[in-house]
């Protein structure tokens, strides 16, 4: 892989920030919220950020506290961020993480956002044409018809300027229904240098069950590099004519919130330094095993030491 990628920004995530709020479960009578930053492309950006990639981070907040806090997060994890734009009159996006159970519910806040009024009009076209890869995700792209043609915008920019383009197949059936998803994901999957789906979505996408079906049809799509994260099973790399299946590191998942974001960064900031994707690879499922051990989206991201000491004790 040494040589591929080339540029003096390693990566360039394109979305949508959103400020989290965790519920502590206290009583019915108490509440108390933990403050965070959420986004899986913003996520991607901070894990890639903690492996020691030089990150860039194109997005919209608003003119409000939330928006300078994101800001104020980016600066301290060392990403870039110049191509973030302040809109006067439109917010950050929020949302709401809720115990229920054994599980969670999300409680979302994001129309009308700040990134979802992101246009091409004073994109920053430099951060693009400096980077080895864009990444976005079908996230990026659902938020709004605004945001859709601005993530087309930076595909056709990345493309002229021989970037290579990184896609989360991430979907969200709360944005749009499966039909539409399907034709957004399937189509700018075919642009795609990198394409990283998850196991659970792209069988709703494919129509596929098994995880050797679901990588010949995610193959056809003609990525150079395919890797398919299967969460608590590990993940599978295909790059020239190879698979390689790669198994997941054993922990007590406490909270799995933004691994398949943590696996997208630290995949990605090892395929920047040099490393080969089956490297790059088993390099991320440590790191998406780690981040797991913790609550929060982005708290629990490990940096690069933590993974590679992890890695040498295996």
């Amino acid at each position: 892989m040494r040589g591929i990628l080339s540029g003096d920004i390693d990566i360039s995530c394109l979305g949508e920030p959103m400020v989290e709020f965790t519920r502590l479960k206290k009583s019915v009578e108490e509440n108390y919220y933990i403050q965070s930053l959420g986004g899986d492309t913003s996520n991607c950006a901070v894990a890639a950020a903690r492996q020691g990639a030089k990150v860039a981070y194109i997005t919209a907040v608003g003119d409000d506290r939330f928006g300078r806090f994101a800001i104020d997060f980016w600066r301290k994890e060392n990403i870039d961020v110049s191509g973030v734009s302040v809109f006067a009159d439109y917010p950050t996006g929020i949302y709401f993480i809720e115990p229920a159970g054994n599980a969670r519910d999300f409680t979302y806040y994001r129309k009308g956002s700040a990134a979802s009024m992101m246009t091409s009009e004073k994109f920053p076209v430099e951060i693009i044409s400096k980077s080895k890869v864009l990444h976005l995700s079908a996230i990026s792209q659902a938020i709004s018809n605004t945001a859709f043609q601005t993530c087309a915008y930076a595909i056709n920019l990345a493309k002229q300027n021989a970037v290579k383009i990184s896609y989360d197949t991430n979907l969200r059936l709360n944005l749009l229904d499966l039909k539409s998803a399907r034709k957004l994901i399937h189509e700018t999957a075919k642009t795609a240098d990198i394409l990283l789906p998850s196991l659970d979505e792209a069988r709703l996408l494919s129509g596929k069950q098994s995880i050797k079906d679901i990588v010949e049809y995610y193959i056809k799509f003609g990525p150079d590099i395919l890797a398919l994260k299967c969460g608590d099973q590990g993940a599978v790399i295909a790059y020239e004519n190879k698979i390689e299946f790669l198994s997941p590191l054993k922990v007590n998942a406490i909270d799995t919130s933004g691994a398949g974001d943590t696996f997208d960064g630290a995949f990605l900031s090892r395929l920047a330094s040099g490393y080969s994707p089956f490297d790059a690879g088993e390099y991320a499922v440590t790191a998406a095993g780690l981040s797991v051990k913790g609550y929060g989206a982005v708290k629990a991201i490990p940096a690069r030491k933590t993974v590679l000491k992890e890695n040498a004790n295996k």
